[in-house]
């Protein structure tokens, strides 16, 4: 059975991680970087000439100059472990110092390892939607998951896909080239979602792909505390419960009227969970833990609000809006 899966950009497999992330480098390689000065002072003279042969020994040259930071990368790491193991394993939990082990095979984890943290990152997003991922297995450069739950099938799966699980784990694991999404429950037809119908939505109902924009000053918020912004464009509605931010587009899903004023409560002889928030103009109540799902019986299941996604990326909390956006008036 052919499985469908989303396509990625083919990237260089990197070497395997390794726990002791620069005794790999041997006598070769501090020959190596010790007479790296006198190729980039040649690449140097011999890319004055012009022409082709200029353009090959400029790329030589940088070659050359990554090498070596990787060599003073990898010299770094082995002086703190020497001093401190945990210190490389902090490392590696930034962003930035991550990336740069990854482009030089320095990183102590596998690649299991980075794309199950990576989907641990996303876990509370997928949360708000009533649902999971996991990770079944890692065969070359292709990823299998499985979502779980209410994540699956709602309003909001395909925006979760492509811009929360896949960038994700694109960014701890540029060796996965594919990503496979098995279905949770076996189909008469198939036991994979298809992932390009999932996409479709997107593709279909956007002039241009969504993209990511930072977003600090939602940091702000407090709990309880509900606010509106201006991201790209697009107006949005967002709010803090616990430790938790959630975001929405700002267009009420029963009466598509700006949410603008309305306000966290506990709903009069409603169900003891979480608050819910109330359109200030139709009263009509969400869920905004759980992807902004109705909770008056009388509007049914279809009704919700827009999820956003908003992560933390790269240190810098961020939302997925799409580039062109009509705000409510």
């Amino acid at each position: 059975m052919r499985c469908a899966h989303v396509p990625r950009r083919r990237q260089v497999p990197r070497q395997a991680a390794f726990a002791d992330p620069v005794g790999h480098r041997g006598v070769n390689d501090e020959a190596r970087w010790r007479t790296a000065g006198d190729r980039m002072q040649t690449l140097l003279e011999a890319s004055a000439t012009g022409g082709p042969v200029a353009r090959e020994r400029a790329e030589q040259l940088v070659r050359e100059v990554v090498d070596l930071y990787g060599a003073g990368l990898a010299r770094v790491l082995q002086i703190a472990a020497q001093h401190d193991p945990a210190v490389v394993e902090h490392c590696a939990t930034d962003d930035l110092v991550a990336s740069l082990m990854l482009v030089h095979g320095l990183h102590p984890h596998d690649v299991h390892r980075r794309v199950a943290d990576a989907l641990d990152s996303v876990r509370p997003y997928l949360g708000s939607h009533g649902g999971d991922v996991e990770l079944l297995e890692i065969i070359g450069g292709t990823a299998r998951l499985r979502f779980a739950g209410s994540c699956k099938s709602c309003a909001s799966s395909a925006v979760t896909l492509e811009l929360t699980v896949e960038d994700a784990v694109r960014s701890a694991a540029p060796e996965i080239s594919e990503i496979e999404v098995v279905a949770a429950e076996p189909a008469p037809a198939s036991t994979v979602i298809p992932v390009e119908s999932l996409l479709s939505r997107v593709h279909s109902e956007s002039h241009g792909g969504a993209s990511w924009h930072p977003v600090p000053d939602l940091a702000d918020l407090h709990n309880g505390e509900v606010g509106g912004f201006m991201v790209a464009g697009t107006s949005v509605l967002a709010c803090r419960i616990g430790d938790e931010l959630f975001a929405y587009h700002d267009r009420c899903g029963s009466c598509d009227a700006s949410l603008a004023g309305a306000a966290l409560h506990r709903r009069m002889g409603g169900a003891t969970g979480g608050p819910v928030l109330r359109c200030p103009r139709c009263r009509a109540h969400f869920d905004v833990i759980h992807a902004g799902a109705a909770v008056d019986a009388e509007l049914g299941t279809a009704v919700h609000l827009d999820p956003i996604p908003l992560l933390v990326r790269d240190g810098v909390l961020s939302m997925a809006v799409h580039a062109t956006t009509t705000a409510v008036p």
